[in-house]
């Protein structure tokens, strides 16, 4: 039921029009968030790890244990999104704010990379 939810909840596409954006928050352009992305691990304050290889795989796993995998591909306004092998796609906007990257969610939530 856990499960359920979760998957419900990142099922949502990236049509929101504010995705609460502050001062000093930079978008990427495509070949910009592509060139950020690629071959990256980005680790979240919670230890969750975002790993964009390469190829085009993509896995989250949660801090505490667990992981998500999927394809991701950039796309416009330096949004990223992810289409996980339960065939739910999620998309994100990764902003660059005082030299680190920040994940932002089209509900409004803001997720630091730690440096």
């Amino acid at each position: 039921m856990r499960l359920g939810l979760v998957l419900a909840l990142m099922a949502t596409p990236a049509l929101a029009e504010d995705w609460k954006m502050r001062g000093g928050d930079n978008l990427f352009d495509e070949a910009g968030l592509q060139a950020a992305l690629t071959g990256q691990t980005l680790v979240f304050y919670d230890d969750g790890q975002s790993v964009y290889g390469d190829d085009g795989s993509y896995s989250y796993t949660y801090g505490g244990g667990g992981t998500w995998e999927g394809q991701w591909r950039v796309a416009a306004d330096s949004v990223v999104c992810v289409t996980y092998v339960t065939e739910v796609t999620r998309c994100d906007r990764i902003v660059e704010n005082a030299g680190r990257l920040v994940v932002l969610t089209e509900d409004g939530q803001r997720f630091p990379v730690k440096p």
